[in-house]
């Protein structure tokens, strides 16, 4: 099939005001050239949508058919290009941002607040996650972003940094730690290590650091949150290392 828009709205326009030449004037075209693309929407169809008299002509039934369908098409092809001039525009829309808990509570709300004062009518969806989920729901759709502590490369996602953190360990106010002007990574084994799971882009960075100073790390204690494992620290379980920004 080989129809185009240009013919459907010369259709239309034809069975509006009734003739070729006022068509022809508002759609400003000629109108031989309006005439011969009505013929070729008739020939490509394969039957005839006007009966052409002198003065005016009249849709046949098949024209007045036709000329249902081509009313909801031109409606709903209207509606799609207003959809999506608003969405460029962001008149409206909606927005999921997946973040972990502690990302969650700490930055997304303040940044959730601005967006809305700039873009009043755009639905914001914030989804608190495990962090090794956060890449997975991006690709599925489900997060239009994600905010968190990634692998440096990840097919198919594009990455932007949004600001830099570093690691920072956490004792107890009695820890021996807190005597030493700075504590290096060899210093942890003398402390029982309160570790994230190793799911956790931040463990990966701390077995990292370790293995750079053949030290492997054996934790005393595994949690899945950045709360649980500052809670374990506070109550003299040991010593955890996490980000800075925890702190806040």
């Amino acid at each position: 099939m080989n129809i185009t828009l240009r013919q459907l709205y010369g259709f239309k326009t034809v069975a509006d005001v009734g003739t070729f030449t006022a068509a022809a004037q508002r759609l400003r075209v000629a109108q031989p050239a309006l005439s011969l693309s009505i013929r070729d929407l008739e020939s490509e169809i394969g039957t005839r949508l006007f009966d052409r008299t002198t003065r005016r002509v009249e849709l046949t039934a098949a024209g007045r058919e036709f000329l249902l369908s081509v009313d909801k098409l031109i409606l709903d092809l209207e509606h799609a290009v207003q959809n999506a001039r608003e969405l460029a525009e962001r008149k409206r829309g909606r927005l999921a941002v997946a973040a972990p808990p502690l990302l969650a509570a700490m930055i997304v709300p303040s940044a959730v607040a601005d967006y809305k004062k700039r873009f009043p009518a755009i639905d914001i969806n914030v989804i608190d996650t495990q962090p090794n989920m956060i890449v997975d729901k991006v690709r599925n759709g489900e997060a239009d972003c994600g905010i968190g502590t990634f692998a440096e490369v990840e097919d198919g996602i594009r990455r932007e940094a949004l600001f830099e953190d570093a690691l920072m360990a956490w004792c107890p106010v009695q820890s021996q730690l807190t005597r030493l002007p700075r504590v290096a990574w060899k210093d942890l084994a003398a402390t029982p290590l309160i570790a994230m799971t190793r799911d956790s882009r931040i463990r990966f960075l701390v077995d990292q650091a370790c293995a750079s100073i053949g030290q492997g790390i054996r934790p005393a204690y595994e949690v899945s949150h950045m709360t649980t494992a500052i809670m374990l620290v506070e109550a003299g379980l040991g010593t955890a290392v996490l980000p800075a920004s925890s702190i806040d």
